[in-house]
Order: C-alpha cells, then structure tokens, then sequence
C-alpha cells in the first residue's frame, strides 16, 4: 500500500482547516486514513501547525510521500532536517548528541527568526496607530477651530442684535424724553 501525507479539509466555507493524514494514496481527500498527525490553520497569521513530530518523523522515515504543501510543512517544523541528522548518525559521521545539538540549535535560531518577525510587525503595528491617531487628533483640531469660529459667529451676530435692540430702545427713551421737554417749552413760550 502506497501511503501519503496529505491535508484532510475541515472547517467551514471560507475558513479552511486542516488535519495532517497518514493515508492510502488513493483514498480521496477527505477520505478514510491511517493516522491523524497534525493539524494546520493557514488562517492565522503566521499559520498555525500543531504536529506530532514523532510520528511524522516515523512516517517520513517509513517512506510516506507528503503532497507538495505537508512537504513545506514538516520542512519548516524541521522534520527532514531530522531525519537528514539521523541518516548521518546512522553512517557514523558523528553521534546522536551531536545531531540533537544541531537540531537545537536550528529550533532556537528559527525562533529568533520568528520572534524578529513577530516584534517587527508589532512595530509597525504600534507605529501605524500612532499616525492614525495623530492624523484623526488634527482632524480634530480643524474641527474645533471650525465649532469656535462658528460659535463666534453666532455670539457676534448676537451681540449685533443685542446692540441694535439697545441702540432702538435707546433711540425710543430719546424721543419719549424730548417730547415732555418739548411740551415744556410750548408751555413756556405760551406764557
């Protein structure tokens, strides 16, 4: 029986989830299999991978053909590189020690690797909200300035208004008052 390693499609439409598979080559996709090994989220960002790495690695070295995307999987989960280890151990060109300090070595690396990313994006992120906000805190200024000039408008016109009804009652008290005067006088003058 000719086994593969190949991604069994879960999840709902437009939200993909995988299952890792040891399957016969010709069982379909989302067929009967062997061995559930894993599981992969391309949804996240970086994608997710949650494998078995004992078992994938003893199916690799049993001679499982993975498809094309389980083989950049387990490369980047670093099972061939294990496996190439374990090839050179086995024809004595140095010990499992050493090809354990190799392997830990390439997992630490890989994970600074992942955590420069990871702090990079986090950068970005951060320093793209603070020009979002610095952007929608000037839009704000300008709509303030706009808010105050429209209220002095509205306190000068009522001031105007005020000042004209002060100017008429003012102009009413003035003629009221000359018109007592006035009558005085033509009293006066008729005497």
């Amino acid at each position: 029986m000719a086994t593969k390693i190949r991604l069994q499609r879960g999840g709902r439409k437009g939200y993909a989830f995988y299952r890792i598979v040891i399957a016969d080559a010709r069982a379909p996709r989302d067929g009967k299999f062997t061995e559930k090994i894993g599981t992969y989220n391309p949804n996240t960002n970086p994608a997710t991978v949650d494998l078995n790495f004992e078992r994938a690695l003893y199916w690799v070295e049993t001679g499982a053909q993975p498809t094309d995307t389980v083989r950049n999987i387990l490369s980047r989960e670093g099972v061939y590189l294990m496996k190439h280890l374990r090839g050179g151990v086995k024809k004595g060109a140095f010990d499992e020690a050493t090809a354990q300090k190799k392997f830990d070595a390439w997992k630490a690396d890989k994970q600074k690797g992942l955590e420069k990313i990871a702090a990079e994006e986090a950068k970005a992120k951060k320093d793209a909200a603070a020009k979002e906000l610095a952007a929608e805190k000037k839009i704000n200024e300008e709509i303030a300035k706009k808010v105050a000039e429209k209220k002095a408008a509205v306190e000068a016109a009522k001031a105007e208004e005020e000042a004209a009804k002060a100017a008429e009652a003012a102009a009413a008290e003035a003629p009221a008052e000359e018109a007592p005067a006035a009558a005085e006088t033509e009293t006066a003058a008729a005497e």
